[in-house]
């Protein structure tokens, strides 16, 4: 498959990369966040920015919805640009009842009902790990900034709905202790560790799905803010 089907080979790519899923997101970043952003892609209307953030350059790509979209983002940014560094920022449900919402979780590992990484032809399974450069960095910053956050195991799910109920549905990975449900992570580090990127996942927990709670459209926004600012702090600082 040729990669300018999604990223252009000759993109003006940074060696550090946010990826957020939504493609209005990356603009947002862009427009808000970046001195002199450019438009580097906007293949699929999956828009990409580059820009400077306190004199850095960095990149922002979203990467879409799901394992196979980032899968296919993330490995084309990987193989065909010099990406050294990449921090997702995203959204996840809490299974944990103790979870507050807008606490920002960093995805130490990602579990996954994906066969994602069987296409490495690995006899076993891989466990797909943060940089622990980019985690201790981040969690510097998070504590200086006064933030909320909790680090563990997320759970990157193949598929958004289905026909059991949520208890039935995460009852065993809770025991387990999985801290959050998204379904990004677990491609974006087994592409990383294949490509040799130092790689972070970075959630806003947006909605508790053993209680019930949710952030309203206006809390949403504020609570993404302080983690895209915490994100770029963490990959300036590489």
């Amino acid at each position: 498959m040729s990669a300018s089907l999604h990223v252009p080979e000759n993109a003006d790519i940074a060696e550090r990369v946010l990826m957020p899923g939504d493609p209005l997101r990356a603009k947002y970043i862009a427009e808000n966040y970046l001195d002199d952003a450019r438009l580097i892609n906007d293949i699929r209307a999956m828009y990409g920015y580059t820009g400077f953030y306190e004199g850095t350059e960095i990149t922002v790509q979203a990467s879409g919805m799901g394992i196979p979209s980032m899968g296919i983002y993330s490995y084309e940014l990987f193989e065909d640009h010099d990406v050294k560094y990449a921090i997702r920022i995203g959204t996840a449900g809490s299974i944990k009842s103790d979870a507050k919402l807008s606490q920002i979780v960093f995805a130490t590992s990602a579990s996954t009902t994906s066969n994602y990484q069987s296409e490495f032809q690995i006899d076993g399974h891989l466990a797909p790990v943060a940089d622990i450069s980019l985690l201790t960095a981040a969690i510097a910053v998070a504590q200086k900034d006064g933030l909320n956050f909790m680090s563990g195991n997320v759970l990157t799910e193949e598929s958004f709905y289905s026909s059991k109920s949520s208890h039935e549905r995460y009852k065993h990975w809770k025991r387990l202790g999985i801290s959050a449900i998204e379904m990004e992570t677990a491609a974006l580090y087994i592409n990383a560790a294949y490509h040799g990127v130092k790689a972070l996942s970075m959630l806003t927990i947006t909605d508790n799905i053993e209680t019930g709670e949710k952030l309203s459209v206006s809390e949403r926004e504020t609570g993404l803010d302080k983690m895209i600012k915490l994100a770029l702090s963490t990959i300036s600082s590489m």
